[in-house]
């Protein structure tokens, strides 16, 4: 049983993982199960160059910013579950007992964040009673959103990135999957703010 699964690695996904992985040393995150369900093949990513996202070097590819932060997660937040090459195809139950089934196997989990993109394919069963047009995209692109209050679909079920609303930008995307992050950070901080930070201080 995870206590939250992301589903979808990119931008908006690995930083809601990130955050998540990096505050595993607070007492009310020490005993969390943390996955992401990492399929990538149609992240916008695949065919990104960014020059000018903050904190990335200029004329880096999205190609490869996705295969680095998979490498990062794994590397210093190894209790975070990777989970490759798996396509979500339903969800179904409820807050504290979902069922993520994907193409391979079946994921028991507490809560969902879901982290693909938004194009009008979405076909994840269980949540298309959710979809609705998308708010700032232009009309004849067709993209689409899960309908939110802040992030949040309905009890245990969050929407990060362009699905939740935002436009196509990497700072945007990254920020909505940190914002969820510090989100479940507070509930199982039994409702108190809460968020993860390094310091060099340290």
């Amino acid at each position: 049983m995870f206590d939250v699964l992301i589903i979808g690695g990119g931008v908006s996904g690995m930083s809601c993982a990130l955050v998540l992985g990096s505050a595993h040393k607070k007492p009310f995150v020490q005993d969390k199960k943390i996955g992401i369900i990492s399929h990538q093949k149609t992240s916008s990513l695949q065919e990104a160059l960014f020059n000018n996202a903050y904190g990335i070097t200029p004329g880096k590819l999205g190609s490869e910013l996705l295969v680095e932060s998979s490498e990062h997660l794994k590397e210093l937040y190894p209790h975070v579950t990777q989970i490759e090459a798996e396509k979500v195809l339903k969800v179904t139950g409820e807050h504290s007992n979902f069922a993520v089934i994907t193409n391979k196997n079946s994921y028991a989990t507490k809560s969902i964040v879901v982290a693909i993109g938004y194009a009008n394919t979405f076909d994840i069963k269980g949540l298309l009673q959710y979809v609705e047009p998308h708010q700032k995209a232009l009309a004849e692109k067709q993209r689409i959103q899960l309908k939110n209050v802040d992030h949040k679909v309905a009890e245990g079920i969050f929407v990060v990135g362009t699905l939740a609303g935002w436009r196509s930008q990497l700072a945007i995307a990254a920020g909505s999957g940190a914002a969820v992050a510090t989100d479940i950070l507070t509930v199982w901080n039994n409702g108190i703010s809460a968020q993860s930070h390094d310091s060099i201080k340290k």
